[in-house]
């Protein structure tokens, strides 16, 4: 069993990751900017990625066998970008820097880039080799960590990921999905969105986390890139519709102008191709499925 280090273990992704690892017989070491212990136990040491004698010490206390970068800022209209920028792109070139010199190199490393990378102007099913063109300041900061991934990757056993939009219990409101089951549960009367007629890939983070440790346990995958998705599209208004059916509670939506985008995408789709031909069939738990877990959810 491997000793796993989990940056942003304290996170909506690494604390689902933190459970499956403990499960699957891992020992498990958190970071984080605060110090804590998680519900599964997990320890999560403070150490902000940006301070490189806090980072250079854990990793040499740790010696871990497998590393995953989650640490991130991870919502879209971040306010501070400086901020954004720094977490993002400083904090992963740190870590990067530092395993390729410690005493004891990781065999596995897996990094979370984004989906944002694609940007927002192709329709259609979205594979790795397409050109990346990112459409704000979150998905350049993604570009950049692949492009970091790809500086060290001569040094670095590295796999990096490119999660599409997934959800589950716990993460926060700000996000979409979690704002909706929100309204429904509180019953509230109305709910205001952007254009709720465009199509997404969204799967559930239990998903997302068993894909991810796949990876890890598969030295076929070191070097790649793999999208991390469902390979099928949910027009935001069928969501919508799964809700009211499974609470019984119709809501009145509201067309916010200044949440709609100018040329919309209409359908955006991962392709999952390159993630089975790796470790097999993606174990999807059906949208539908996740939808009544978040409103079951307390």
């Amino acid at each position: 069993m491997a000793k796993v280090l989990i940056t942003g273990a304290d996170g909506f992704t690494g604390r689902y990751l933190s459970s499956a690892l403990l499960e699957r017989g891992h020992h498990v070491i958190g970071l984080s900017r605060t110090a804590g212990l998680l519900e599964s136990g997990v320890e999560v040491h403070a150490c902000d990625l940006t301070d490189v004698a806090s980072l250079q010490e854990m990793i040499a206390t740790c010696r871990a066998d497998w590393v995953v970068h989650l640490a991130a800022i991870s919502f879209v209209a971040h306010a501070d970008v400086t901020e954004l920028y720094q977490a993002n792109i400083i904090g992963t070139r740190n870590l990067f820097d530092l395993l390729s010199h410690a005493d004891v190199t990781p065999s596995r490393i897996l990094v979370a880039s984004s989906a944002n990378v694609y940007g927002n102007r192709r329709e259609g099913i979205l594979s790795e080799d397409m050109p990346t063109q990112p459409a704000n300041d979150y998905g350049v900061s993604k570009q950049a960590v692949e492009s970091l991934a790809r500086i060290y990757s001569g040094r670095l056993p590295i796999i990096v990921t490119r999660p599409f939009n997934y959800t589950g219990r716990g993460q926060s409101r700000q996000f979409l999905l979690p704002k909706i089951v929100e309204h429904f549960r509180s019953r509230a009367p109305s709910i205001r969105l952007g254009n709720v007629d465009v199509a997404r890939d969204f799967s559930d983070v239990r998903t997302l986390v068993d894909c991810y440790i796949r990876l890890l346990e598969c030295e076929e995958a070191l070097g790649g890139t793999f999208n991390i998705c469902s390979g099928e599209a949910h027009l935001l208004r069928d969501i919508l519709a799964m809700a009211e059916k499974k609470t019984g509670h119709p809501i009145e939506i509201e067309i916010d102008p200044n949440l709609v985008r100018r040329d919309e995408v209409k359908v955006l789709v991962g392709s999952k191709a390159a993630l089975e031909q790796i470790i097999g069939p993606v174990n999807a738990i059906p949208i539908e499925d996740t939808i009544a877990w978040m409103l079951a959810d307390g």
